[in-house]
């Protein structure tokens, strides 16, 4: 039973673990060395895989396409991490005080989260079309000529990162919501005592005590960011002149468009490492400014 102790409790834990385990052997485990040992090789899908060595890594430092990819890729983390953060943050000091209705307001701001990529990047890139478009009509009504936003290389990033933080807003929202909840009302109410106003309170108090919250958030975003897809290749599929390029866009188009299997496995593990390398260093830097209430 799993209260007695000795090999007899492994045994049982093992046996409700070998479940998960197996799966995540075959279906996770395998194809991710599987993926390490083609990005050495040229495979079309077809033909036998070739040994190549490290010719993919050194083609991908002398790719153009690959540097603009990595560049719209930051770019894109540059523009949507604090938007989201800051807006989400907001909205969740909003709802947590004690507002008529904030039940609702809550869940309203939730929906994005639940409602499929698919859907919502077709919602938006009807609202973003420059002719019939709701966003340059409600423009229009203020004097204001709309850009041509997903046919503008200038305006499609842009584009993109407002219907990524429109989508996420929800979840960040609820994230930090919880943080708040935390907060215990002793603290306020000391600084109330002290004479604190709103902004020093949100300052010396709220946002020290978030911190632990806002560093989960920075990491599962920014790990999202660096994988964005599903709304770049719905809106835009990497348009209008490769403004919208993004890693994981180039590693599904080099993967099942052009059959070079080696080399997107090469750009995969690219990602992999600096999705790694910004992690670890995140996670040296945190020691620096998150409260772990120790």
């Amino acid at each position: 039973m799993v209260g007695d102790k000795g090999f007899k409790k492994f045994l049982v834990i093992s046996l409700f673990l070998l479940p998960n385990f197996i799966g995540f052997i075959f279906f996770i485990g395998i194809p991710i060395l599987a993926s390490f040992g083609l990005s050495f090789t040229e495979w079309d899908l077809i033909s036998n895989p070739s040994w190549v060595g490290f010719d993919n890594y050194i083609a991908l430092i002398k790719d153009e396409e690959f540097r603009s990819a990595l560049f719209h890729t930051i770019y894109f983390i540059l523009g949507y991490l604090p938007l989201v953060m800051c807006g989400a943050l907001t909205i969740a000091l909003i709802l947590n005080k004690k507002l008529k209705g904030r039940i609702f307001f809550r869940a309203a701001y939730f929906v994005p989260v639940i409602t499929s990529w698919v859907a919502v990047s077709l919602i938006w890139k009807w609202l973003f079309n420059p002719t019939y478009g709701l966003i340059n009509y409600g423009l229009s009504l203020i004097g204001i000529s709309g850009p041509a936003w997903l046919h503008d290389p200038t305006w499609a990033m842009p584009a993109i990162i407002l219907t990524s933080v429109w989508k996420d807003l929800g979840f960040v929202m609820v994230i930090y919501l919880a943080g708040l909840q935390g907060i215990s009302p002793t603290y306020y109410e000391a600084a109330e005592i002290d004479g604190a106003n709103g902004f020093q309170k949100f300052r010396h108090i709220t946002l020290p005590l978030l911190s632990s919250t806002t560093f989960f958030v920075l990491v599962i975003s920014l790990i999202n960011s660096f994988q964005v897809f599903d709304q770049v290749m719905i809106m835009t599929e990497g348009g209008p002149a490769g403004s919208t390029s993004v890693l994981v866009e180039r590693i599904y188009k080099h993967a099942f468009e052009y059959y070079e299997m080696g080399y997107a496995s090469a750009i995969s593990w690219v990602l992999f490492f600096i999705i790694f390398g910004v992690t670890l260093i995140q996670m040296r830097l945190q020691k620096r400014w998150v409260d772990h209430g120790n």
